[in-house]
């Protein structure tokens, strides 16, 4: 698969998402040791689904493979859907489909380059989530990564037989705190890279 390097990070670069990886997001998308952790499990994905979702969402939002530095692997996915200029708004939506990479900080890296990007380049004022309130480990991510609880929805997930919260959480723009893209260059009128 051939991958791009958009935002590059301290051990993983997020590329532009294509159609070519359709069978492995198929694969991740029918795991629900992936999808339980999204509210995913009841829905059934088909590559045809897949690519029509690829191709109704290729322009409309800023969607990002996950790919490791060292290896060039793609382990996951992390986008800013519903992106709206007026407003300044989006949501941030993640999964690490690769299980071997779980639990181990990658997820963190690609938030902090996304808020970084949304902030620092989009120009978006807010950039909220949602999450099932038994995913702890996503919980202590966004929080890591400066999200703030706004608010929650009542038993409104229903996966294995019980009915689970909804958490939804944000993060305001003069809250972002770093500079996590590793292949920015600022540059003032022809000077060197400003960068500290």
């Amino acid at each position: 698969m051939k991958y791009f390097k958009k935002l590059i990070g301290e051990r993983i670069y997020l590329s532009p998402r294509n159609n070519e990886d359709i069978e492995k997001f198929t694969e991740w998308l029918n795991d629900f040791e992936t999808t339980d952790y999204i509210g995913r499990s009841a829905y059934i994905t088909t590559l045809e689904s897949e690519k029509q979702y690829f191709e109704e969402n290729l322009n409309k939002n800023y969607n990002f493979f996950i790919i490791t530095l060292k290896e060039d692997k793609l382990i996951g996915t992390v986008g800013l859907e519903n992106y709206d200029s007026i407003n300044r708004t989006a949501t941030l939506g993640i999964f690490i489909g690769d299980k071997n990479y779980r639990n181990e900080g990658y997820g963190t890296e690609a938030i902090k380059m996304l808020l970084d990007y949304g902030f620092n380049y989009l120009n978006l004022n807010n950039i909220k989530l949602d999450l099932m309130s038994f995913n702890e480990r996503a919980l202590k991510c966004y929080t890591k990564c400066g999200f703030k609880e706004y608010g929650r929805r009542r038993n409104c997930k229903y996966i294995n037989g019980r009915y689970y919260d909804s958490i939804e959480m944000d993060i305001l723009s003069n809250e972002f705190k770093g500079d996590y893209i590793r292949n920015k260059k600022l540059y003032d009128g022809g000077n060197n890279d400003n960068r500290k």
